[in-house]
């Protein structure tokens, strides 16, 4: 029984590695959209139109991994961007 055993094992260290990558790609994820609202509060346009670009590259690499699915990629994107064009279009 020691080969069932050893495969849990693998498995179990398998899935503790991908939680910690999907882990860290959610958290940049996050800290790229805190970053477009930090510069959006401080009415700066150029900057979080910059910072939106980087927070989609992130966002669709994570869904395209499978970390985040699809429609959450789409509505999260669409929701900065909006943010992002009530910004431009209050300057």
């Amino acid at each position: 029984m020691a080969g069932k055993r050893s495969s849990a094992e693998k498995r179990h260290r398998q899935s503790e590695e991908r939680r910690l990558r999907n882990k860290s790609v959610k958290s940049a994820v996050r800290t790229s959209a805190k970053k477009v609202t930090a510069l959006g509060q401080k009415k700066d346009a150029a900057g979080a139109e910059a910072a939106l670009r980087d927070m989609i590259k992130k966002i669709d690499s994570a869904a395209r991994k499978g970390i985040i699915k699809k429609n959450t990629a789409a509505r999260k994107k669409s929701r900065m961007q909006r943010f992002v064009n009530r910004l431009k279009a209050a300057q």
